[in-house]
């Protein structure tokens, strides 16, 4: 396994300043870190790389849509420009030697428009998905669609529902992220739906029921790790979590208030609570 930090815990974006944050990160006892990339044009991929190199860090990418992109749009030109938004973050974390985007990429966080989905937006998303694999087997990327619980999206919510994406798409480079913390909300069990995510596993978030330090709250975590392993996954374990006063990020995933006695105790004592989990196989 490797263990890696989303960097929304001390940021909005990735900037030359974050990685001033590399040395502490590595020396914390993380891999690599998760860094977000919203427009492709505005991603330092050059920086990004030489920074991670120096540090001898890896590295994944999430993302989501920003305004005006949405691949399951009734507009078929909101969804062309989503596509080829798609492809350009593609590209752009490939050139800084990422091999794993993730996040919910079908629609913007937040868009609830009171209505169960629809046949028409499923299959628009399975098009666009599609449409990218070519880019995806030219990069060596692959995609990790995450679910999303009920009060951030209404299209995709569980681990069922990603599995017949994932089966839909049909494509080896296209499969899931499964984090614990919207598991927690949606799924009746969490370790049984990591191992109905197996041969779609891509990615995996560890997060708290509350975004705070993983084994500090009442998620199941001793299931979840012999779930895991008996997948036989062994990519990369995140923690994602977010500053406590980060403007729109903390906003869109409603941090009202100090979870933990600063963001940084999520992220190091948080991963020495996963390294000891995973290496006896439970917690």
């Amino acid at each position: 396994m490797r263990y890696g930090v989303n960097i929304f815990i001390w940021s909005a974006d990735y900037n030359p300043s974050v990685a001033e944050l590399f040395p502490a990160i590595k020396a914390g006892g993380f891999d690599g870190v998760e860094v977000p990339i919203f427009r492709p044009a505005d991603f330092q991929s050059a920086h990004l790389r030489k920074a991670l190199e120096a540090n001898d860090l890896g590295a994944t990418a999430v993302t989501v849509l920003v305004e005006g992109l949405n691949v399951i749009s009734p507009d078929a030109d909101i969804r062309k420009r989503s596509i080829a938004d798609f492809a350009d973050k593609i590209k752009a974390i490939a050139d800084a030697g990422i091999q794993t985007l993730a996040g919910p990429m079908y629609s913007p966080v937040g868009y609830l428009p009171g209505r169960r989905r629809t046949t028409d937006e499923w299959n628009w998303a399975v098009e666009a998905f599609q449409a990218v694999t070519p880019v995806l087997d030219a990069t060596g990327v692959s995609l990790a669609i995450e679910p999303l619980n009920r009060f951030e999206t209404y299209f995709l919510n569980t681990v069922a529902d990603g599995v017949a994406l994932c089966d839909a798409i049909a494509h080896p480079k296209v499969g899931m992220l499964v984090d614990t913390f919207h598991a927690n909300i949606e799924e009746k069990d969490i370790a049984t739906a990591y191992r109905m995510a197996a041969r779609h596993l891509k990615h995996v978030h560890t997060c708290e029921n509350d975004r705070g330090i993983p084994g500090s709250g009442h998620i199941e975590w001793p299931s979840i790790v012999e779930a895991i392993h008996s997948t036989g996954y062994d990519g990369w374990l995140t923690i994602e979590s977010f500053g406590f006063a980060l403007g729109e990020i903390s906003a869109a995933a409603s941090i009202w208030r100090d979870i933990e006695k600063s963001p940084e105790t999520i992220a190091y004592e948080g991963v020495q609570f996963l390294r000891k989990a995973f290496a006896r196989g439970t917690a």
